[in-house]
């Protein structure tokens, strides 16, 4: 159960971050109106919402879920991958003081970013992406397993970060996509599989009751409400020009 999320609105900026896919600039007017509607599918499903405000010297800090991980008792504030990027943990870390007393830091030359950690429980899995590298991994690891978690790291081939292609929602039931279809990382979840077409599907958010999901994917909307969940779709065209999925929009605690 979520209470509480952590959102930053947009910058002007945000048309020139960074990218890998050639889906066109993006138009800033819809990227504001889909951010408002993000944040009221949150409201709808039950949590509290802190806005932080944007930052231009940052355009992808809308993305909040990469400088930090947020757990019960504590906070890690993250080393992005991209040197574009690493400064926008100092916001992160300000905003999350109000909630959490106890912080840990992965340091240089080790990179993490939030989107390739995905928590089930007590178990955390962290991909290695172009984002996150072993030395930051294994740095992860030891904080998280010191503090009493589980932690597998996951070595990716395909996707961008971990949770592009893999979501928990709860249930010990996964959504997963391309290279996490029958991942052996991930045997003992029963799985709901994305077909290739609809692979950005694969990163939908399970908030308390709902599944909050993009909004243009028919087929793995009924795999998701057969199984008996109920969904709200968003949409997010517009972030997905700049490698941005649900998940990335907030912080979660």
């Amino acid at each position: 159960m979520y209470k509480q999320i952590i959102v930053k609105k947009p910058s002007n900026s945000f048309v020139n971050g960074l990218t890998t896919v050639n889906l066109g600039k993006p138009n800033i007017e819809k990227v504001l109106e889909q951010h408002n509607d993000y944040v009221e599918a949150m409201k709808k499903a039950g949590v509290s919402v802190k806005v932080l405000e944007r930052d231009e010297n940052y355009p992808d800090s809308t993305f909040v879920e990469d400088p930090a991980v947020v757990t019960e008792r504590f906070a890690l504030i993250t080393h992005p991958g991209a040197e574009t990027r690493k400064g926008e943990t100092i916001a992160i870390h300000h905003a999350l003081q109000e909630f959490r007393d106890i912080f840990y830091t992965i340091e240089a030359p080790g990179t993490v970013e939030g989107g390739d950690v995905l928590q089930i429980d007590d178990h955390f899995y962290i991909g290695l992406s172009n984002r996150t590298n072993e030395l930051g991994a294994n740095q992860f690891k030891a904080i998280m397993e010191d503090e009493g978690y589980n932690v597998t790291i996951v070595k990716l081939k395909e996707f961008f970060h971990l949770k592009t292609g893999i979501t928990y929602l709860g249930d010990r039931r996964v959504i997963a996509a391309g290279e996490f279809i029958d991942h052996p990382d991930f045997k003992e979840y029963e799985q709901i599989t994305v077909p290739s077409e609809e692979e950005y599907a694969a990163n939908c958010l399970r908030v308390n009751d709902v599944v909050i999901m993009p909004k243009g994917y028919p087929i793995t909307k009924e795999k998701i409400e057969s199984v008996g969940y109920k969904t709200i779709e968003v949409e997010m065209s517009e972030f997905r020009k700049q490698d941005g999925g649900l998940s990335c929009l907030s912080l979660r605690f």
